[in-house]
């Protein structure tokens, strides 16, 4: 057998040939693509990374020796700015949140639902006035002389009143919704003292944390404050002292102020306080969740936005104080349990008034408020009060 002869392609080119051109542009390409992409040595890379690393190293930690302890302290103190800086920003971004979320539920109440009573022709809403806290004393078409106690006692009335929210930044007004024929008394009592905050709610005993819903919801669409606080109409204040413990935690964001406590669920019909949704809390003998007493509590301006914007959706309970603290459970808040709001009524408080530290309310256990409050209001200003000036001359 003769020797094979190479296998032609095409026009006559031997296959080899076309095997080894293949090759050849093959390295010529990876040639050209290294210089044109300039892919860096690999010892190269190490030595830059290392070189980098150092550099950082230094930066972070520089060479200090005792003769330039001056310098370690500025670098300190940039340090320190830093810190600051990022958590004036966290501040800045929170009250960002907070006032968007206010925007929002002010638009949406400004509509049909609004938590608001508003009299027909009544100008559009204004920018919300920013204050220190707002102080809502819930009280029923019932509670006239309650009210008047209230007014003759620890509660500012006409021009003080108006000062008080000019210089001090304090916000206080009865709160009531409505009630068919009985709302024409309220609207007469209130164009004589101007100190009612009127809510788009159908008064009634078993409706008591709907009422408190609204209330934060309307208080928060009125006015910009720090806290909003909701006290009942038996119950006496040292407005000097409720400022003063507030402004200790003013700082503080979603902070929920009070006298915490933890009573029993009561499932038994015809009891008073009983929760007809007892199932929800366990087996039969348990305990709710820690919560502020329903007599007199404070929220942080987060938590009263919180529930402005959800209030649709929050669960009422029987109990007001349980379904506010409900609405709470799952959020990152500041429980503060604060003793002096509820403090007794004489000679508790009596005591502690001659001891220089006033209660900042009273009231009885026993009747959930100051029992026959009418007739001993008076009577427990004058034993347990700071004194009417006392709320001038405190700084916040």
């Amino acid at each position: 057998m003769g020797l094979s002869r190479p296998h032609k392609v095409g026009n006559g080119v031997s296959a080899r040939w076309v095997s080894l051109f293949c090759i050849a542009s093959f390295f010529l390409g990876v040639l050209v693509v290294n210089r044109l992409l300039g892919v860096p040595d690999p010892e190269k890379i190490d030595e830059e990374a290392s070189s980098l690393e150092k550099r950082q190293l230094r930066a972070l930690h520089p060479n200090v020796n005792c003769e330039k302890k001056e310098a370690a302290d500025r670098a300190g103190d940039i340090l320190f700015q830093v810190s600051q800086t990022h958590d004036g920003l966290d501040k800045t971004i929170s009250s960002l949140e907070v006032q968007l979320a206010a925007a929002r539920a002010s638009k949406a109440d400004n509509g049909e639902g609004s938590p608001v009573v508003t009299k027909t022709g009544s100008e559009p809403l204004k920018e919300r006035q920013k204050v220190f806290f707002v102080m809502g004393i819930m009280t029923a078409f019932s509670s006239r002389k309650r009210r008047e106690s209230i007014r003759e006692t620890w509660m500012p009335q006409g021009d003080e009143l108006k000062k008080l929210e000019t210089e001090k930044g304090i916000i206080m007004r009865f709160v009531i919704g409505h009630r068919g024929v009985l709302d024409r008394a309220i609207d007469a009592e209130d164009e004589k003292h101007k100190d009612f905050l009127r809510l788009n709610h159908i008064e009634g005993y078993h409706e008591l944390s709907s009422k408190t819903q609204i209330y934060f919801a309307a208080a928060v669409t009125k006015w910009d404050a720090d806290f909003y606080i909701k006290v009942d109409d038996d119950v006496h204040i040292n407005l000097g002292m409720v400022g003063s413990t507030l402004a200790r935690h003013r700082s503080k964001p979603r902070t929920y102020i009070g006298c915490m406590k933890s009573g029993p669920v009561l499932a038994n019909k015809g009891v008073r306080y009983h929760e007809p949704e007892y199932w929800k809390f366990g087996e039969e003998g348990n305990k709710y969740f820690r919560h502020a007493t329903g007599q007199i509590y404070a929220i942080s301006k987060d938590l009263a936005t919180y529930i402005s914007v959800h209030r649709h959706i929050l669960h009422r309970y029987a109990n007001e104080d349980v379904s506010l603290g409900s609405w709470f459970i799952g959020l990152d808040v500041v429980h503060i349990d604060e003793r002096s709001l509820c403090c007794g009524t004489p000679p508790e408080c009596e005591w502690k008034a001659q001891a220089g530290n006033p209660c900042a309310a009273s009231f009885d256990w026993s009747c959930s408020g100051i029992c026959k409050s009418v007739e001993r209001m008076e009577e427990v200003h004058q034993r347990c009060g700071e004194g009417d000036e006392a709320i001038w001359h405190t700084s916040f």
